[in-house]
């Protein structure tokens, strides 16, 4: 009989009832001391239920000193039993970490696999939606079909953005603030001077016509109100085919947004054109400068631009996040959109290129480019401030704190005056281009989800989460 730990004979043999296996005693029982098993099958094994085995046994002698060989001989043998104590629990050890090795290899190879297959099916998947048809109506007929295009823009829509570009950027540094526009003393004295009945329960959108007395106004309904802001009436009631997400006046026509991933204008209070070209909500839409191309945004991660003269789609750019807010740029080359990962995404419309990435903190809301074309302002979502990005050094030069939760943003024409509204009340704050500080010529406490600007700046029109529009004057 070996013992099944040291492989020699015991002197004192004894057996163990889990695995059947003969050990050394002062081994079985150095090692159920230390792991309280059995070493051979790992069961739970204790020293009282060791089995004793009779065998002859020669009698030593009493303990000699290091001094003699004997002694010697016994000290080497008790270094050897724990040697061969250590050795056996490492071979265990080897054994089991060489199953959980090859256990986290399999694991590894099965993850890159499936990564490597994600992989595949998101790249095809991006490859179809780019070259996928998207709906468009002309002249109120329906059927026609545009394939998108996610490259620059047609050449004829090409010369007007280049012919309107060249005209504006010459004669914007020039320009010199109206004399009818409204002055700070002024701003500083408005008050509400009337507010309509609920047009649009849920109403998150608002815009002002160019003569400033139309406004349009979109509900959670699917319903858009023209509001009179001088006859104090509603004088047109448009129907699109979902709760309204943004809407905004090209001209006399009105293009509205809604969260289906539709895009219609409507013009004489009948619909002229649709648009299907989003995968998902439309969140914000905009209108150059031409007057007849208007571009839109939404969680698909995209942006399209449409020529209303001809009501068809330009083209569409993909990005890498969803969008939630969109702005020309006054001079029309570049556009702004706010991501839903916290950053603006400057792109040029002319090829569809990235030009600029400014970091935010959170998704970006509100978006709106000062008259003189070299500010940007934003306000991003839950926030009381107002970020001011100079495009000339791409930083930002200015957090404006308004106290008071910012839902929409609004920069008059002269550039001077930002307007900020949000449930807790609205604000305008004053740049002067002399000293360059701001300062806030007026707080009201009228509740906004949307704001704008009137005629000559001599009003503001706020509209509120029940969907009535209230007026400011002095």
């Amino acid at each position: 009989m070996l013992c099944a730990i040291s492989g020699e004979a015991p002197q004192v043999p004894v057996l163990s009832p889990k695995s059947g296996s003969v050990f050394e005693k002062r081994l079985i029982e150095a090692y159920i001391t230390e792991n309280g098993k059995d070493p051979v099958n790992g069961e739970e094994l204790a020293v009282e239920e060791l089995i004793d085995i009779k065998s002859q046994r020669v009698v030593r002698p009493r303990p000699p000193t290091l001094t003699s060989i004997p002694s010697l001989l016994s000290v080497f043998q008790e270094e050897w039993d724990a040697l061969a104590l250590e050795t056996y629990t490492l071979q265990q050890n080897l054994a089991q970490t060489r199953r959980e090795l090859s256990t986290a290899l399999y694991q590894h190879d099965a993850a890159v696999r499936v990564i490597a297959r994600l992989t595949k099916e998101r790249d095809e998947a991006r490859d179809a939606l780019s070259k996928v048809s998207v709906g468009a109506t002309r002249g109120g007929s329906a059927g026609d079909a545009m394939q998108v295009d996610s490259t620059g823009l047609p050449q004829a829509v090409l010369e007007r953005v280049e012919s309107t570009q060249a005209s504006l950027s010459k004669t914007r540094r020039k320009r010199v603030v109206p004399e009818s526009w409204a002055t700070s003393d002024t701003i500083s004295a408005y008050k509400p001077v009337e507010s309509s009945e609920p047009l649009c329960p849920g109403g998150r959108a608002l815009s002002i016509d160019s003569t400033g007395d139309l406004a349009l106004v979109g509900g959670a309904d699917g319903a858009v109100g023209v509001y009179s802001i001088s006859q104090k009436a509603l004088v047109q009631t448009l129907k699109t085919d979902g709760p309204v997400t943004d809407a905004t006046w090209a001209g006399n026509k009105a293009v509205v947004g809604s969260a289906t991933g539709s895009v219609k204008v409507f013009e004489n209070g009948s619909e002229t054109a649709s648009f299907t070209s989003h995968a998902g909500e439309v969140t914000a839409v905009a209108v150059h400068a031409t007057g007849d191309i208007v571009a839109s945004v939404g969680v698909d991660k995209s942006y399209v631009l449409y020529d209303l003269s001809t009501n068809s789609v330009i083209n569409q750019n993909f990005t890498d996040s969803a969008l939630l807010s969109v702005h020309f740029h006054p001079d029309g080359h570049l556009l702004a959109a706010g991501g839903a990962d916290g950053q603006i995404k400057i792109f040029d419309i002319k090829s569809g290129a990235a030009a600029a990435d400014f970091a935010m903190s959170a998704p970006v809301k509100s978006l709106f480019f000062s008259e003189n074309g070299t500010f940007l302002a934003a306000a991003t979502a839950q926030s009381t401030t107002v970020s001011i990005w100079d495009l000339r050094s791409s930083k930002e030069t200015k957090v404006l704190d308004t106290g008071s939760l910012v839902q929409s943003i609004f920069w008059d024409y002269t550039g001077q005056f930002l307007l900020t509204g949000g449930p807790s009340g609205l604000t305008v704050q004053q740049f002067t281009k002399s000293s360059k500080e701001w300062s806030e010529p007026l707080r009201s406490a009228v509740p906004a989800v949307a704001v704008a600007w009137g005629s000559s700046a001599q009003s503001i029109i706020a509209l509120n989460e029940g969907g009535a529009v209230t007026v400011l004057q002095s």
